[in-house]
């Protein structure tokens, strides 16, 4: 018996002759291959949940945008380190939290982002969570590449998100109406307390 491959068993022989690059697993892969880590999905969660009995100090550290990119190796959807915004940040160091945000993009290169925008529309006040894929027209063919074919790893950890959308350069971006139309179009009045 030894030796010999169990019969009808193809998942056991599969398993045991395709290479362990190209098999699959439970974690979130896309066809680049990239995966999200787990802090990722941390401040997705944090960002997601909004508890309404945190106290000053907890909504002071409330994450209002965030920026992710790919790892060195190209391997990994991580946190990118020191590009974000607090909600204490808002009006002591961050007059504006949309401008201060389109500024955080990197003119050259391709990442995804967080945002929690708050507005009014006429009949009430919201905040949602925005999913953008930042690909500006200056980022590297093979950047773009990589994030397009691996957007899909992140937003299927993003569950529950309402709004998307993919901006190709500041044009698209800079001005607050064009995030406001994503929102709610013209019953959104006014974005982060500003008048449209």
């Amino acid at each position: 018996m030894e030796g010999k491959r169990p019969k009808n068993n193809w998942r056991h022989f599969l398993h045991h002759t395709i290479s362990p690059s190209l098999r699959p697993n439970a974690q979130s892969r896309t066809a680049s291959g990239v995966t999200v880590t787990d802090d990722v999905i941390t401040v997705f969660n944090e960002m997601k949940v909004r508890k309404a009995q945190a106290n000053e100090d907890e909504k002071k550290k409330r994450k209002k945008a965030v920026l992710f990119c790919l790892s060195e190796d190209k391997k990994h959807i991580i946190l990118e380190e020191g590009q974000e915004i607090l909600t204490g940040d808002v009006g002591v160091t961050v007059q504006d939290p949309y401008l201060h945000f389109v500024k955080m993009l990197p003119p050259d290169d391709c990442r995804y982002a967080l945002y929690d925008a708050t507005y009014e529309t006429k009949e009430t006040k919201k905040e949602d969570l925005v999913f953008i894929f930042w690909a500006p027209d200056g980022a590297p063919l093979k950047s773009k590449m990589i994030y397009a074919s691996s957007k899909d790893a992140i937003k299927k950890k993003f569950t529950g998100i309402k709004h998307e959308w993919q901006v190709n350069g500041l044009e698209d971006i800079k001005d607050r109406r064009t995030l406001a139309d994503k929102l709610g179009g013209s019953s959104v009045v006014t974005l982060e307390g500003s008048p449209l």
